[in-house]
């Protein structure tokens, strides 16, 4: 058929083509086929045997040469080369000698053997690194490929809230434990900056005739509860749940972000355990474990964190936002008023007076080399009439900007 748009050859052309190639072939056969000739024996065997095999294919005739230096890094670093030397000397070769050698071939390819055993232990110890991570990642994958597929979480957020909660109360108030052990200031404290729960428990303890570590985790949860349904409620259940889900799914990969730098730090460091006497493979599966343990009872912590502080902008906080914006727009567009009332350069038109001021631009404008300031009129004084037209003095109307 056709070729890249060209007509399809006859058979004429096709056993022309045929001849000359086969003329071409007899001739390098003649010559004795492909011959391979190598500069150096080179780390694996595999190598050397790769470009031996470019001669010689599909029963062709072929040669191959290596020529090898004893100071060759091969021959250098995983032989032994002093011992090598000393053996030829004695067998009467002389140096610049060439030579050939069975003896040398095997101490070629013994000191090959030592560098794949080495590359071997490499790969096998970070097979065996790389599959504790692989482990932990199937966990986080499962979790967040069921959380991608739930159509809510709120389930999985009480029971995130019921843990949290119980392992702050515990880390304050142990089980089991008398009141002198107790930290319920510290327990209080930490609900209020936490999570924004105010409970005042020192006050409600001393209002309970028989306090102990159940009856205050039962109660830190009955208002967290409280204040968690009263904030659903006042945001809307669907808002609530998607809410939810999204939080969860931007603290977990925040945190298996994190999670896999501290990782690679720790698989870094880990060698040196070996001067303690201990092996670094197993202190890095105890060492990850402990890290992907606090990882998970971080995210916990943070997604009960900000669903308990989100809150709702009034319409009143919202126009209160927008009024103060709108006092930065017009302070920066008297500032650049006065700058030309005074003879400086005039202030861009629009929404560019608080880029100018507020953005980037100030930055800029920061950083630019100091020029020398020429004013088109005479310099107005601090008393002297504003030349605006306000009546006013000039240090009560723009002049107080400065």
């Amino acid at each position: 058929g056709e070729i890249a748009g060209l007509p399809a050859p006859d058979e004429a052309t096709i056993g022309k083509i045929r001849g000359e190639w086969a003329e071409r072939h007899e001739r390098v056969l003649g010559a004795g086929g492909l011959h391979i000739v190598g500069t150096e024996r080179h780390e694996s065997r595999r190598i050397d045997n790769q470009l031996r095999g470019r001669s010689g294919r599909q029963g062709d005739p072929g040669s191959s040469r290596f020529y090898l230096s004893m100071e060759d890094n091969l021959m250098r670093i995983f032989g032994d080369p002093l011992r090598t030397q000393r053996l030829l000397k004695m067998a009467g070769m002389k140096e610049g000698e060439v030579i050939e050698s069975g003896m040398l071939t095997r101490q070629i390819e013994k000191a090959q053997r030592k560098v794949e055993q080495h590359n071997f232990d490499i790969r096998k110890n970070l097979l065996e690194f790389d599959d504790t991570a692989n482990d932990q990642r199937k966990v986080i994958y499962e979790q967040r490929n069921e959380l991608l597929d739930a159509s809510e979480v709120a389930e999985s957020i009480h029971d995130i809230r019921a843990d949290v909660f119980a392992e702050l109360v515990n880390r304050h108030v142990p089980p089991d434990s008398v009141d002198e052990q107790w930290d319920i200031a510290g327990l209080d404290r930490a609900l209020v900056t936490d999570y924004g729960i105010e409970l005042d428990l020192p006050a409600w303890i001393e209002t309970q005739s028989d306090v102990n570590h159940e009856r205050i985790l039962r109660h830190v949860l009955e208002v967290a509860e409280r204040q968690y349904a009263e904030k659903e409620a006042a945001l809307g259940a669907e808002n609530m749940r998607q809410l939810e889900k999204q939080v969860m799914l931007t603290v977990l990969d925040n945190a298996w972000k994190e999670h896999l730098s501290s990782m690679d730090y720790l698989r870094q460091g880990i060698y040196l355990r070996g001067y303690a006497q201990k092996q670094p493979k197993q202190e890095f599966k105890r060492e990850s474990l402990l890290l992907f343990s606090g990882m998970l009872d971080d995210v916990k912590a943070e997604v009960t964190q900000i669903l308990a502080r989100v809150r709702l902008q009034s319409e009143a906080e919202i126009a209160a936002m927008e009024a103060e914006r709108q006092e930065q727009s017009r302070r920066a567009a008297l500032e650049f008023q006065h700058a030309e009332v005074s003879g400086y350069a005039a202030p861009p038109a629009g929404d560019a007076v608080v880029e100018a001021r507020f953005g980037e631009q100030a930055a800029a404008v920061a950083l630019a080399a100091p020029t020398t300031v020429v004013r088109d009129g005479p310099k107005v004084g601090r008393n002297d009439p504003c030349p605006c037209g306000s009546g006013k003095k000039y240090k009560h109307c723009h002049g107080r900007l400065g």
